[in-house]
Order: structure tokens, then sequence, then C-alpha cells
């Protein structure tokens, strides 16, 4: 798979990071969105180590924008931002943090007491056998699809009222989850990713739908003890993602391209 996509025309001063991790594609609708006022770039993670893809996106964003750039993380998106704009701040100019996953352990464990509670009985059932096809050997053929199967569960119970449950994810990977993201929920529990976040300099702003299922607390409290410039925006009838929420979407999008004219003012027409 490449693992870049470009909206707009140069320079490219926007990044749109996607969640999962190994599930890219899914920025691609912001991208489209703001890719009128903005050179957008959608890196597409494919390291399966977290220091491989903190490496792979310094890379695409030195190589091929001009940074410092905004970037848009979008849930484990938001938090490999986070990372990045730690370990290399001449990346970054400013941090816009899209339904980020919680910042502690104590805040994460909600996220799937809550999916939990918002599932029928026949949807747990179905979570459980498709998180053992997916990540008992990550390696089979299968592994993927019952990736994506999760995925859409997930989806569906992290939001307010979808437009569409259509994420536009290119592909669901279950090796690349099952083997990056254990590295940064063990960084998040021994208290290392806060302390990264607490290095970061450049301003960050974090958006959070208040239906999401990811706590907005364990994002607003730990960010704003330990960040000089920080913003949390709650988002009222939203999700986990905005961009497809029924009541939410325009007004997201207003918050975004406010954000963005902070950093860079919109190019003029072509």
């Amino acid at each position: 798979m490449e693992n870049l996509r470009t909206y707009g025309r140069p320079p490219y001063r926007v990044a749109v990071i996607h969640g999962g991790p190994g599930a890219p594609g899914c920025m691609a609708p912001v991208a489209r969105e703001l890719a009128d006022a903005w050179g957008v770039l959608e890196p597409l993670q494919t390291a399966d180590t977290l220091a491989g893809q903190v490496a792979e996106l310094r890379a695409v964003l030195a190589g091929a924008g001009e940074v410092p750039l905004v970037l848009i993380g979008s849930s484990w998106g938001a938090m490999l931002a986070v990372v990045l704009a730690a370990r290399h701040p001449e990346c970054v100019r400013r941090l816009l943090l899209v339904g980020s996953g919680a910042f502690t352990e104590r805040h994460a464990a909600a996220v799937q007491a809550t999916r939990w509670s918002r599932f029928s009985a026949a949807e747990r059932r179905e979570w459980t056998a498709l998180a053992d096809a997916a990540f008992g050997d990550p390696d089979r053929p299968e592994a993927d699809a019952a990736f994506a199967k999760l995925g859409a569960l997930a989806t569906r119970a992290d939001a307010c009222d979808l437009l569409t449950t259509d994420t536009g994810a290119l592909a669901h990977q279950a090796r690349i989850y099952g083997r990056v993201w254990p590295e940064m929920a063990e960084l998040r529990r021994c208290g290392g990713l806060l302390e990264l976040a607490r290095s970061v300099r450049c301003p960050v702003t974090a958006i959070h739908g208040d239906c999401d299922s990811h706590p907005a607390d364990g994002v607003a409290t730990p960010l704003s003890a330990v960040l000089t410039d920080f913003r949390f925006i709650l988002m009222e009838r939203c999700g986990h993602l905005p961009w497809l929420e029924r009541h939410a979407r325009d007004a997201f999008f207003r918050t975004l391209r406010a954000e963005l004219r902070l950093a860079y003012p919109p190019a003029p027409p072509a």
C-alpha cells in the first residue's frame, strides 16, 4: 500500500492522521473537505511498531510537507500525533486531537464498559467472537475481515447519529493493530504517554464528542494538567467521528477551519 495521499495544492501544511492503528483511509473525508483552502497530506501508516510508525510519519511529513505542519489526528492518530510532536517538535506547528484515546489507564477502562452498555446481548457475543478471530492469530487470512467487523461495531457504539457507517477505511490490518496497539497501551499504563505529552510545546486543541465512548475526561483532565497551551472543545450530539455525525458535522468543520486559520491562512482560490 502507498503510504501517502495528497489533497489540494502545495504547499502541504496540514496532515490528517488516521485511527486504528491499522485502519488507513478513514481521514480522507476530512482531507477532502479542507483541500479547498489548504494543501493536505494523508499519511497511511504501514509500520508494525510504534517507533516505526513515528519514524514513517516523520519521514512523510518532512518529505512531502512544508514543516512544521498542523496535524489533525483521529482516535489512535491523535495519540500518535502527540508522540510525534514530543519526539520531533520541528515537524509540528499545531496539534488538533479529534476523539483522542484516553491518556491515563484509569480513564481508558471506561471505553469498553461504555460500548458494552450500548451493545445488545447478540452484539456482545459477536464482539467476543470477532476479537478472538482478529487477534487470536492476526496473521490468519480471516483476521482482517474480523477486525473490519469489529471496527463497524465500535463505530456504531461510539456514535450519536451517523450519516453513514462507512468510514472510508482502505483496509483493516489486524496484524498492525495487534503489534502496535499493545506498545501504546503499555506506554500509557506506565505513565510514559502523559510524560511525552508534557514535553509538547506547540498549541494543542482537543475536539471531542459528548456521546463518544472514549471519555472526554480522559483527554481534558490529564492534558490540561501537563500542557501549557491547551484548549478542549466538547461538541454536542457528537460521537467519535464528528465528520460522520448528522448533527455535529458542520460545527466540526467550522471549528477545524477556525483552528487551521490560527496557524496558516487559507490559500487563495485556484
